[in-house]
């Protein structure tokens, strides 16, 4: 580190250039560079955002001696052998979901995290939207009551994407739908039973073996709780949705039909005149029309960024009020704070690794589970 602030690199330019602005901006942040293996894409990125170290390749990147942390923002098969390659080479390292596409591919981030000292954090976009930071307030403030059922989903069409992506296994590929369960249960996934359904052309089921275009799961958790889930990803005729459904003992939170749609909060109220009670009680039903945005939990120069281009910087406040959407419901910039926030404190990550075990292994088990007709399969605690 440089004057007490991080020296990063951002690897994968193609979702990852969304990220590079934030980090440039960080208040702790000394550099930011980037790497890709499309030049041209590389060279309009530091173009763009005035970034003048570049790499066109990730061991270029490891073996530069003044880089403290890497941000992998690369292919799903290629984030385990990446990520234990950061760590190994003395680097923390932040990669976006999911953590691996196997089990033995966890241990060995986890194994390369405890001999190497340095940070791991899982960039888990659906734990810092504008919908599950209201839902976590409403649950930490007694709002919601007890959390009674679980629900996520998470429903979107690969086709024309990226090679690597066609017949994925749903769930391989099933943190969105998992991660916020997790997140608000306060309790790990201890097991799995899941259903794939449906059926795809041949050509999508030849690359993973992966019969399935749909898989449905249900999820025991440590402390009690259940959750559903459900992940599709090609021929099936759905809008795209990363969706959350929280069932209180007071109050319920329901994300609306698509992914931008406002969501609806239920709540249970008394009857008035006991002696008069009802066959149950009155549930009224709210539209949430503005989901408040916590901005305040960033670095001033980060605020902009969780509203995209909806922000006036002449009127920050009231622009930031408005909650309109920047990168995956204001999450971006949440995540590069914390992973950062925990490298200079010298503290696990808020997705650290356990957490981010939990989330993947309990996926890559519904897909193993769905494989053998929803067999219930336990869920390591790594």
């Amino acid at each position: 580190m440089k004057n007490g602030k991080l020296r990063a690199v951002v690897v994968g330019l193609g979702f990852g250039g969304a990220f590079v602005p934030i980090w440039r901006d960080h208040p702790d942040v000394e550099e930011v560079g980037i790497c890709e293996l499309d030049r041209s894409l590389l060279d309009r990125v530091s173009r763009e955002h005035g970034i003048s170290r570049v790499y066109t390749s990730l061991d270029d990147v490891l073996a530069d001696g003044e880089i403290d942390a890497v941000h992998l923002v690369t292919a799903i098969p290629d984030h385990a052998e990446q990520t234990v390659r950061v760590l190994n080479a003395g680097k923390h390292c932040a990669c976006t979901v999911p953590m691996a596409t196997s089990l033995e591919g966890i241990r060995a981030i986890r194994e390369a995290e405890r001999a190497s000292g340095k940070k791991y954090m899982m960039m888990e976009t659906t734990l810092y939207t504008y919908q599950y930071l209201f839902v976590k307030r409403l649950l930490e403030s007694g709002e919601l009551g007890r959390i009674q059922f679980l629900r996520g989903s998470h429903y979107q069409d690969m086709e024309n994407w990226p090679p690597y992506w066609l017949g994925l296994p749903p769930f391989w590929y099933g943190t969105h739908a998992i991660a916020p369960l997790v997140g608000l249960a306060g309790s790990r996934i201890t097991a799995v039973s899941c259903l794939g359904s449906g059926s795809m052309r041949e050509e999508l089921v030849k690359p993973y073996g992966n019969p399935f275009p749909v898989e449905s799961a249900h999820f025991k958790f440590e402390n009690g709780l259940a959750a559903e889930s459900t992940r599709s990803l090609f021929e099936t005729a759905r809008v795209y949705q990363e969706g959350l459904f929280v069932y209180g003992s007071k109050k319920s939170f329901e994300w609306g039909f698509a992914d931008g749609d406002k969501p609806y909060l239920t709540s249970l109220l008394p009857a008035d005149n006991a002696a008069d009670r009802p066959r149950g009680l009155p549930t009224p039903v709210e539209v949430v029309g503005e989901l408040p945005n916590a901005y305040e939990s960033l670095p001033e120069p980060l605020w902009k960024y969780t509203v995209g281009g909806d922000y006036d910087p002449t009127n920050p406040q009231l622009s930031l009020k408005k909650g309109a959407g920047g990168g995956h419901h204001g999450s971006h910039p949440h995540l590069v704070h914390e992973f950062v926030r925990s490298i200079l404190e010298n503290r696990e990550p808020a997705v650290g690794s356990a957490l981010a075990a939990n989330i993947t292994a309990a996926g890559l088990q519904a897909h193993a589970s769905a494989l053998r007709g929803g067999e219930w399969l336990e869920v390591d605690a790594f």
